[in-house]
């Protein structure tokens, strides 16, 4: 079966359908590549076990995963036969967010000496545990101190995907 043709705003328009209103403050964001989908949403502050303020925030997402965890699952098993690809859920509430069962992918990379250089350093230093672990801290640094540069970049890309798909369809070959 040919994968399921789609556009990230098909698949947002999809989750909203099926995610119960009283769960969010407001609309889901959907962040979707080629191995995942992450579904976060916006939970009231509500008075979680007598606590608001601090520790309210951590207890009332603990209350939300359990409450909702068989109706997620049964969203994610739907979006992940239409969508191969794995779901995963993210709330926030106050300042603090967490994500459920996020994927953790193994990317392939080469690197030169220098390079491995660098990451064996992260190791050494005790920053980081294995190779893998140290390139992961270097992508989240370079992701908070370039946030501007990487948001401009996704900005650009949006804007190259419209224009694809206003665009003539690919021809196919004749033979």
């Amino acid at each position: 079966m040919a994968e399921r043709s789609w556009r990230h705003d098909d698949v947002a328009r999809w989750f909203s359908t099926r995610v119960a209103p009283e769960w969010f403050d407001g609309p889901v964001e959907v962040r979707i590549d080629r191995d995942e989908i992450l579904v976060t949403g916006w939970l009231p502050p509500h008075r979680v076990a007598g606590r608001n303020g601090p520790g309210g925030g951590v207890e009332r997402i603990e209350q939300f995963r359990n409450d909702t965890r068989a109706a997620r699952t049964a969203v994610a098993a739907e979006a992940e036969t239409l969508w191969k690809r794995k779901v995963s859920w993210g709330v926030r509430c106050g300042d603090h967010e967490v994500h459920f069962t996020s994927a953790a992918v193994p990317v392939m990379t080469r690197l030169r000496i220098d390079e491995r250089a660098v990451l064996d350093t992260l190791i050494a230093a005790g920053v980081a545990g294995s190779r893998s672990e140290a390139l992961a801290w270097c992508v989240r640094l370079v992701g908070e101190h370039e946030a501007a540069w990487i948001e401009q970049l996704r900005t650009a890309l949006d804007a190259v995907a419209q224009a694809r798909a206003a665009g003539p369809t690919r021809a196919e070959p004749t033979h």
